[in-house]
């Protein structure tokens, strides 16, 4: 903890000794997470609720039929606390070194484990979890618009949804382009109100058209192997619905810090409104649509929903223009990593044909990604466990364990061993029951229809 780490003057002030050549501080002043740091604490707010409430929040009702009452509650209720707490730890760990801020997770990571370690450890996880995130955002972008186009013209001759996920991508090849975090911040803003919106449509709505006739709130499978399976594959659900730290340090990065006002200030702030919205989307979402719809609830509770036409067409049009938000602010670090490794560690000049290049191939290989395999709930719960899992429940806790060595047995001690065995059930059981959710759509599956 008492480690010096040489002082970036784009934290404290002009007075530090920069030891950065001309050439460092042109590609520092490219790059999108280093490019400007002029971001309010409001800002922190609703980047933190695009890059938290997306695709997950409609998945909960489905994820609530496959856990069940008790354990169901008990999950999203944990899954809340031990969040926010490692939420928490990482707005600490942004600057515990005094003129030093990590401004990406790896950074971190390597600062935890070791230069090189670090890097193995985070990198991969990082990129499995924003490259997953945005080909799922690709599936549901292309099914909300699907629902909306055959809810608001039933009549019309049916659209493949290759096609709709054609369409959804088109607007990422435009704002992919985007330089950096601030510059997406009044895409994030729209996409953080159309998130509460929507969210308010599904539970309102399913609470309008009341429990269901005949429901049932026992397991949906009739095996004991597809009860424990689905329960493994919700798990994996409820943990990509929390999914926003493997952003955090990076919006973060956007807040201007000097030692009298560090940005973990207003950043906190932020987290705070964050996961109050957080609280106001999902719990609704989950406990109403569950007990209206019962074990016979969509993977998407918006499909599961007809009437009103209107507004049940009006939520997925929402759904539509916050996962567009969403997969900017997760898409923006993969922009970064590979940036970065193009210029600083290839030689590539920071050039505009670059950026245009490097990021319209990444749109069209999620695009494609999404077209060969939506399948929406199995892809929610393998990402979810796979990578969201230790990102999000348990990687903070290691790294605030190896930094600050809390006394053993402290309450410290506990709260982070505790969150680590969580993550680790997550980590290790909900792939299990996403693959084979995964296997079971492909059967019935024809590519490219």
């Amino acid at each position: 903890m008492g480690t010096q780490a040489p002082n970036d003057p784009n934290d404290y002030g002009n007075n530090n000794f920069d030891e950065r050549t001309e050439r460092e501080k042109k590609i520092d002043e490219w790059l999108p997470m280093t490019s400007s740091r002029n971001a309010k604490w409001w800002y922190s707010a609703f980047h933190n609720v695009t890059a938290m409430v997306g695709a997950g929040v409609l998945s909960l009702p489905y994820a609530m039929s496959e856990l069940g009452w008790g354990p169901g509650v008990a999950v999203l209720v944990l899954s809340w606390i031990i969040t926010l707490y490692t939420l928490w730890q990482m707005v600490q760990m942004h600057e515990m070194v005094p003129g030093k801020r990590f401004d990406r997770y790896h950074e971190l990571g390597q600062y935890a484990f070791g230069e090189k370690l670090g890097l193995y450890i985070v990198v991969p996880q990082q990129l499995i979890v924003e490259v997953g995130v945005n080909i799922v955002y690709m599936v549901t972008g292309g099914k909300s618009l699907m629902k909306f186009h055959d809810t608001v013209c039933d009549s019309c001759k049916k659209i493949k949804l290759t096609y709709f996920i054609m369409i959804f991508s088109s607007v990422h090849f435009v704002l992919s382009h985007l330089p950096n975090l601030d510059s997406i911040s009044g895409v994030s803003l729209a996409a953080a109100v159309m998130s509460l919106s929507y969210s308010t449509i599904a539970w309102a709505a399913s609470a309008h058209k009341g429990v269901q006739e005949n429901v049932q709130y026992g397991y949906k499978s009739k095996t004991v192997a597809g009860t424990v399976f689905g329960f493994f594959n919700a798990l994996g659900d409820v943990a990509f619905a929390y999914a926003g730290h493997n952003v955090v340090l990076e919006i973060q990065a956007t807040i201007p810090s000097t030692p009298e006002k560090p940005s973990k200030v207003p950043m906190w702030r932020g987290v705070i409104v964050a996961y109050i919205v957080v609280a106001l989307c999902y719990f609704p979402v989950a406990l109403v649509g569950y007990w209206m719809f019962g074990n016979e609830v969509q993977d998407n509770i918006l499909i599961s929903l007809n009437n009103p036409k209107w507004l049940i067409a009006l939520a997925n049009m929402f759904v539509v223009i916050h996962v567009i938000g969403s997969y900017q602010i997760y898409a923006m670090p993969v922009f970064d990593m590979i940036e970065t490794l193009l210029v600083k560690k290839l030689n590539f000049p920071p050039s505009r044909i670059l950026r245009f290049v490097v990021r319209n191939v990444y749109v069209a290989f999620t695009m494609f990604v999404a077209i060969t395999f939506p399948f929406f709930s199995g892809l929610l719960g393998f990402f979810g466990g796979f990578a969201f899992a230790p990102t999000t429940y348990f990687l903070p806790c290691v790294m605030w364990l190896s930094i600050y060595k809390p006394r053993k047995f402290s309450l410290s001690w506990w709260s982070n061993w505790v969150c680590i065995f969580f993550g680790l059930c997550l980590m290790i059981l909900s792939p299990i029951g996403g693959l084979r959710q995964i296997i079971l759509d492909a059967k019935t599956y024809k590519f490219y229809s």
